[in-house]
């Protein structure tokens, strides 16, 4: 048997992985201790100063420099990039409104951009309403793993139903994602974690002279803004944390984390089928048995993949990595999602579905990656990892496996790369989320959530202090835009601070409808999907 080997955690070269997986079947079980992130920042960093200019429908743009390392306030900066558009009504403003989207990896100057006409009149008359791009994502020093060829192999080689030997492969693919972070953006890595972006946060509303935050945050946004709580519960006005992570599971039992998360995603897809086989003549793939149906178009599709109109190839992954993104959008999608399944089955490449990941779905997961293995204290031992993994295939076998043995892309195959990440992480949050003495904080959930379980929200409103949950009992991500009665709920809270009772649900979801829509339903993201170029991109929908 070989000696036991640590995976290094400082940057510098990585092992050969036939070392690591020399050391898997050996047995290795060694782990690394994390060190504690918080900075003991020895004196103030300066406040940025914000020289506005216009950039085109009203909005104003402006660049913030903030402290690479907030260990050495006044050493290297990084340049965030900032956007805001001013109240309609400045005479009864009320403040600024930061918005946080998902991910990470998604732009938030764009989702202000993208999201500000939709958002209720009351919060366009209240606030400035304000985003940024975090610390190595868009237009803020952009981190960089694979390029793009090297995404396209990884993507265009993982399958959709993985057969055996699929966790050797996937070791080490997500070693050489690590490698390339390191090559691309090392000097970056240590500093993209979520405590670092809560401390940018700050210096960001001092900047725009607030005294205390009003925070709307989504997916990701709201482990952000759970962060920036905890470490300034006194600055805290208004959070409104939606599609909520349970922070200690996300942070510090990943492992604990990660398989709700699966079962959560199989859970939609599976409820998708069931409504298939209800109603099939809305639906239109199945044909009776929508379950077998899909378990052969992906090893079909694997076997036979279909050529896409740029020159390249859709496969079994291609279907389940477009079905991960596009259930988010709850029931008002699956007339969509059944007909794009059905022209995958007539392998018509049409079909959103099997619209391979393009270099602007690059952009957004390289930093998705990234920003969770710094955020994550993943015990590094290879054996428990290949347990888990494995475990989590079985468990949600609908999507699960090509997740669970794919390449470093999304949430499910983080574990792979995380690890095995051989960088510091000092800007990984590692205290209390309590966020005690601060202002009433509102979290949402919905319950048929693919991406962030209801269970979650469950247990941020407990380790919250001062938190009210409110359900969504619906299908799909999130609930602020998806529902008028969660929307007046959060209207409510960001302007005139009127905090909803916990246990307040909200049942306003409707049934999917009787045919795939022509245009956009109010809360979703249809005409993208049926152009084939959604690209993860939030938004929030108007709601009627």
């Amino acid at each position: 048997m070989t000696t036991p080997q640590r995976i290094p955690r400082r940057f510098g070269r990585l092992t050969a992985v036939g070392a690591a997986l020399t050391a898997l079947m050996a047995g290795v079980t060694g782990t690394v201790t994390q060190a504690a992130a918080s900075p003991k920042t020895p004196e103030k960093p300066p406040v940025p100063s914000l020289a506005w200019t216009d950039c085109q429908g009203g909005f104003e743009c402006a660049n913030a420099d903030v402290p690479l390392d907030y260990r050495k306030p006044h050493g290297k900066s990084i340049t965030l990039a900032v956007v805001r558009k001013k109240a309609a009504d400045q005479t009864n403003r009320r403040g600024t409104l930061f918005m946080q989207p998902g991910g990470p990896g998604n732009s938030g100057v764009d989702f202000v951009r993208n999201n500000h006409a939709d958002l209720p009149a009351a919060l366009r008359d209240s606030f400035d309403v304000f985003g940024y791009d975090v610390r190595g994502v868009g237009r803020s020093s952009p981190l960089t793993c694979f390029d793009d060829a090297r995404y396209t192999r990884a993507v265009t080689e993982a399958k959709g139903v993985p057969g055996p030997g699929a966790f050797e492969p996937a070791l080490r693919a997500a070693a050489e994602f690590d490698q390339a972070c390191v090559n691309n953006s090392g000097e970056l890595l240590p500093y993209v974690g979520t405590e670092y972006v809560a401390r940018d946060i700050d210096l960001l509303r001092e900047a725009l002279g607030e005294q205390q935050l009003t925070y709307y945050g989504r997916s990701f946004g709201s482990y952000i803004g759970t962060v920036y709580a905890a470490m300034f519960p006194k600055r805290v006005r208004a959070l409104t944390l939606d599609g909520a992570y349970d922070p200690v599971h996300y942070a510090n039992r990943p492992y604990a984390y990660d398989r709700p998360q699966y079962l959560a995603l199989d859970g939609a897809m599976s409820r998708f089928l069931d409504w298939c086989a209800v109603d099939q003549a809305t639906c239109g793939f199945g044909e009776g048995d929508p379950r077998a149906a899909f378990e052969k178009l992906k090893t079909d599709l694997d076997a036979g993949p279909v050529p896409t109109a740029n020159g390249g190839q859709a496969n079994g992954y291609t279907l389940v990595y477009r079905l991960m993104f596009n259930i988010n959008e709850g029931k008002v999608i699956w007339p969509s999602l059944g007909a794009a399944l059905r022209k995958a089955q007539l392998r018509d490449n049409t079909s959103f579905l099997l619209r391979p990941p393009s270099p602007a779905s690059f952009d957004f997961l390289g930093p998705n990656v990234a920003v969770e293995c710094v955020d994550r204290d993943y015990p590094r031992d290879l054996r428990r990892l290949k347990r888990n993994v494995t475990a989590n295939a079985k468990a949600a076998p609908l999507l699960g496996p090509a997740m669970a043995y794919g390449p470093p892309t999304y949430d499910h195959q983080h574990a792979t790369a995380c690890v095995q990440w051989p960088g510091e992480r000092v800007s990984r949050y590692d205290g209390s989320y309590r966020a005690k003495g601060s202002a009433p904080i509102l979290v949402l959930g919905t319950t048929g959530d693919p991406d962030t379980p209801y269970r979650d929200a469950v247990a941020l409103s407990r380790r919250l202090d001062n938190a009210s949950l409110l359900t969504f009992q619906a299908e799909g991500h999130t609930a602020f835009g998806r529902s008028a009665c969660a929307t007046d709920a959060v209207v409510g809270y960001l302007v005139d601070l009127e905090v909803p009772a916990s246990g307040t649900t909200c049942v306003d979801e409707t049934q999917p409808p009787s045919a795939t829509p022509t245009t956009a339903p109010p809360g979703t993201t249809l005409s993208e999907l049926r152009n084939g170029v959604n690209e993860r991109v939030e938004r929030i929908g108007a709601v009627n």
